[in-house]
């Protein structure tokens, strides 16, 4: 007898509750194979394609495109068993597949459980979401509520079978309600679930619907009264003030008259979700955290681009990708950091410790169209220029196409922050918390400077570094800030270090 499997929204790591959907991979009717990705959700750290565990025939999807759902929502349901299912990656009809379940009004509605569930385990994979160390919960039967007993156990997944069954009564029926979120955000605004009209599928009430309701509900409220027309009343002329003759024009008043019932243009609210909820999260937390200071210095980096320039001549185009001046500034700041380790620490404040971390994992802030985003390069003080280089470019590619991994995005120790490509000359960057500091460069732009004595038009840019004023003093962030501004200076000095 064929089940109708429901697949949740899986627990995406590091420590994220919701997820909003993007774009859907499948429709219903569609047959999906075990592991194939059905759905595209942000979530506060990048884009993720979840898999379904389960092969068989989409009966239902919960969620428009837009809607954020919370972790263990459900996503969509499955169609599978002996008859017509898809066992191993293969294929069914879709007529069958629907059909078989449309005809099992009994079939069993159960959560995304791991191998073993149903007939011999066949029909699931257990991977919930590949790569990202989820585990599968037991399996467990949905209770059936003591009202709906004495109807036909149809499932709400099937939409031949949702037809068949009786139309619940408005009163004491049930809800077409699945999230327990769209229930919750309905109870704190007082509104009665049996007098909406839900838009998903077999009449799913969402939470866009309950939103939609909301709003209507506040709208009412702050609708104005109705306009009375009052009666007229004559008012006695005021008493002319001294030095006037009574009857006499006075001068026109200088201020200009008031527009009654006249409006501005609407307020619009954007919701802080997603990538852009996230970064403000963290930029508040750090504002509020950590007790931050910023030094800053001018440096010549005329040299710094003579090498660049001489470094992507030599060996003509067999030598590789161009060496770009963000590589160069990241190798840097990993001898910089090998000299100044405290720089390269976080702060555990609960055991008021200073922890000091031995690798550099390099963070380095882009702008994409979703937002600002910093992905790190692991283990940087284990690279040269190319080296860093190249994982700059695949990262920066990455982040654009909006294909970054919650891992690429997390466990940076130091971040440099390249706001010069907006044409501006200084900054004071706030820190990437948990992290201790950040290196800001301005943009680099001929201006007069004095060489050798003589005043000169030179390559010139502003550095500035913002620390966690806990980890060190003043002393210890102006030696890191002037080694890097030596070492643009003067790139020989980086030969010490390699």
């Amino acid at each position: 007898m064929p089940q109708v499997l429901e697949f949740k929204l899986p627990d995406l790591g590091e420590g994220l509750t919701e997820a909003e959907i993007v774009r859907w991979l499948v429709e219903v009717g569609d047959v999906v194979a075990i592991d194939q990705p059905v759905v595209e959700v942000e979530t506060a750290k990048a884009m993720v394609e979840v898999p379904c565990p389960y092969g068989g025939v989409v009966t239902a999807r919960f969620g428009e495109e837009g809607v954020e759902l919370p972790v263990g929502a459900p996503l969509l349901t499955v169609a599978v068993g002996t008859e017509g299912a898809v066992g191993s990656g293969g294929s069914v009809g879709a007529g069958s597949g629907t059909g078989s379940a449309a005809g099992a009004g009994a079939a069993v509605v159960a959560s995304a459980a791991g191998p073993g569930f149903g007939s011999g385990g066949s029909e699931s994979s257990g991977n919930v979401l590949v790569g990202y160390g989820t585990s599968a919960p037991l399996a467990r039967r949905r209770r059936v509520r003591p009202e709906a007993m004495g109807a036909p156990a149809a499932s709400h997944a099937t939409a031949e079978a949702a037809s068949s069954a009786p139309v619940p009564d408005p009163v004491r029926g049930p809800v077409a309600v699945v999230s327990p979120l769209v229930r919750k955000l309905a109870r704190q605004h007082d509104l009665d679930l049996r007098q909406l009209v839900g838009s998903g599928p077999d009449g799913l009430i969402l939470r866009a619907d309950v939103e939609s309701a909301i709003r209507a509900k506040d709208e009412q409220r702050a609708a104005p009264p109705p306009i009375t027309v009052p009666v007229s009343i004559p008012v006695p002329e005021p008493e002319p003030e001294p030095g006037t003759v009574p009857g006499a024009v006075s001068e026109p008043s200088l201020r200009p008259p008031v527009a009654r019932g006249v409006t501005g243009p609407a307020v619009e609210r954007i919701p802080l979700r997603g990538v852009r909820g996230a970064v403000a999260d963290k930029l508040a937390r750090s504002r509020r955290e950590i007790p931050d200071a910023t030094c800053w210095v001018d440096a010549d980096a005329t040299e710094l681009m003579t090498v660049r320039s001489a470094m992507n001549s030599a060996g003509g185009p067999a030598a590789g990708p161009k060496v770009s001046v963000l590589a160069l500034l990241a190798r840097i700041c990993v001898a910089a950091l090998a000299r100044f380790p405290e720089l390269n620490s976080t702060v555990d404040a609960q055991a008021r410790e200073v922890v000091r971390l031995p690798e550099v994992h390099l963070g380095f802030a882009a702008q994409t169209e979703r937002g600002l985003v910093v992905p790190v390069v692991r283990d940087a003080h284990a690279g040269n220029v190319d080296s860093i280089g190249s994982e700059i470019a695949r990262l920066t590619e990455a982040a654009r196409n909006g294909r970054l991994t919650p891992a690429e995005l997390t466990g940076g120790t130091f971040t440099l922050n390249n706001y010069g490509v907006f044409g501006v000359d200084g900054s004071t960057p706030i820190i990437n918390h948990p992290e201790a500091a950040m290196l800001g460069v301005g943009r680099i732009v001929p201006k007069p400077w004095v060489h050798g004595g003589e005043l000169a038009v030179r390559q010139v840019v502003q550095l500035s570094l913002t620390f966690d004023h806990r980890v060190c003093d003043g002393g210890t962030a102006g030696g890191f800030l002037r080694y890097v501004a030596d070492c643009v200076e003067q790139p020989a000095l980086l030969l010490r270090t390699l």
